[in-house]
């Protein structure tokens, strides 16, 4: 539910130097590491997708990577497993996650994935 809303907030901030002002901040660690790095991979994906010109540094932080890959599938088959390594933006398999092609897709997203610029 958070990551929902802060998705949806991220996606109407008014410019993309409030859009980077959401990230900015290193979120705490939350002895779960499979959401440590997600929050790491979301960080940078987020920051390439807009344009922010750069990627928060606490995204790449050792607490943000897993050590076993991680398929955010529920209960992969080998073939959705192999869909997932194949599918997964960098910013998430870089740290050993692997989901679908367009993560954080939302039916409210401003951005297009085939526009040049967001709004």
């Amino acid at each position: 539910m958070a990551l929902a809303e802060f998705v949806d907030s991220f996606d109407m901030a008014a410019t993309n130097v409030d859009r980077y002002a959401s990230l900015a901040e290193e979120p705490e660690l939350s002895r779960d590491p499979k959401l440590d790095a997600l929050a790491g991979a979301i960080a940078e994906y987020l920051a390439k997708q807009y344009r922010l010109g750069q990627v928060p540094s606490w995204a790449s932080g050792p607490s943000r990577r897993l050590d076993q890959p991680w398929f955010t599938a529920t209960s992969p088959t080998d073939g959705m497993r192999e869909y997932l390594t194949y599918s997964s933006p960098a910013e998430f398999a870089s740290r050993n996650i692997f989901t679908e092609e367009r993560p954080l897709r939302r039916a409210r997203s401003e951005l297009t994935y085939e526009s040049s610029t967001p709004k």
